[in-house]
């Protein structure tokens, strides 16, 4: 089981911290999302309180991932390095290693925003010094290592949620799990100051540990170790 959290900034860092808490509780470690810069003029760069939050986390045994480098030069309704040809990609993954190696938080893992990424961007990730890429479907050893097929699971993009995709949330998560299979849950820190979507997550994941899932990172996983299960 893999849990992954993104969009953590000052303004969401309560419910954020509050979520951790309940992870570490369980003992299970999180995978933290980061992109340098957002569509709302956000600059991680300028966010001292959540880089002090994601560098303690990270001493405390969670991952930090990549997860896109600038979402405000990406035209609406279409998700960064989602259709970037290679070239491009490389660029953008050059400059967010820099931003993240500037505030203490450089990686070797990534996640492309939305989940989605084109074969360019793929292909420019080792070349940028990439070792692991997650997206929607897949987990994926770089740069022609094993993969896991195994989907993302989260409960909407929008802050609120209604309550019929918390629901099949809990149920595809607790399908996965039975099955043996790898669990992928993905929370937004926005969403969980709401307690529909934060009770979701929790329920998923007690059901997961339930049925005996083994907690760990995009940093401490091993494409192609485990079978994926269909949720």
């Amino acid at each position: 089981m893999i849990v992954s959290l993104s969009g953590v900034r000052a303004e969401t860092l309560g419910p954020a911290r509050a979520f951790a808490a309940e992870l570490d509780r369980r003992a299970v470690p999180l995978s933290l999302l980061v992109a340098p810069r957002r569509k709302s003029g956000y600059r991680l760069t300028a966010d001292a309180v959540a880089q002090h939050w994601l560098r303690h986390r990270r001493e405390q045994g969670d991952a930090v991932v990549l997860h896109g480098y600038d979402q405000a030069a990406v035209r609406k309704r279409r998700a960064e390095f989602a259709v970037l040809a290679q070239h491009e990609a490389l660029l953008r993954l050059t400059a967010a290693d820099r931003v993240l190696e500037q505030v203490g938080l450089r990686t070797r893992l990534f996640v492309p925003p939305q989940w989605t990424i084109s074969a360019g961007a793929l292909a420019a990730l080792p070349q940028a010094g990439f070792r692991l890429c997650a997206d929607r479907g897949a987990v994926r050893a770089l740069p022609a290592g094993p993969t896991t097929w195994s989907r993302v699971l989260g409960v909407g993009g929008g802050t609120t949620t209604e309550p019929w995709r918390c629901r099949a949330l809990v149920l595809a998560a607790d399908r996965t799990a039975r099955r043996g299979g790898v669990l992928r849950l993905a929370a937004k820190a926005a969403q969980l100051d709401s307690s529909g979507p934060r009770q979701a997550l929790l329920d998923a994941l007690d059901l997961a540990l339930h049925h005996g899932a083994d907690p760990v990172t995009y940093a401490t996983c091993t494409p192609g170790a485990a079978r994926s299960g269909a949720a």
